[in-house]
């Protein structure tokens, strides 16, 4: 087994419970704190809070695919592509940060 994963700080998988307003809806999400250290990263290098990237990124999910069935692994699925290196277009960065203004 790799050390490195094996020897990682339980502090990272600590689930978290964050309440979120979702579509004028307050709602709770658990997921593990190093996911909610990613979305807060993936969200500030957006211009926006965290709540209010969460929201956007449902809202967008839901507009694509009519139905967002599993969101908190949604939301980890977010943190692996963003560490794989998917980005938005600057172009789409730059809209966002008008928006949040």
């Amino acid at each position: 087994m790799c050390r490195v994963f094996a020897e990682q700080d339980p502090e990272g998988y600590r689930p978290i419970n964050r309440s979120i307003r979702i579509g004028g809806h307050s709602t709770s999400i658990q997921i593990e704190a190093t996911f909610w250290a990613l979305l807060d990263e993936i969200a500030e290098s957006q211009g926006l809070t965290t709540p209010k990237f969460i929201s956007k990124l449902y809202d967008e999910a839901l507009e694509l695919r009519g139905e967002v069935p599993n969101f908190a692994s949604m939301l980890r699925t977010t943190c692996a592509l963003y560490l794989r290196g998917s980005r938005p277009m600057a172009e789409e960065v730059a809209a966002l940060k008008r928006e949040a203004a």
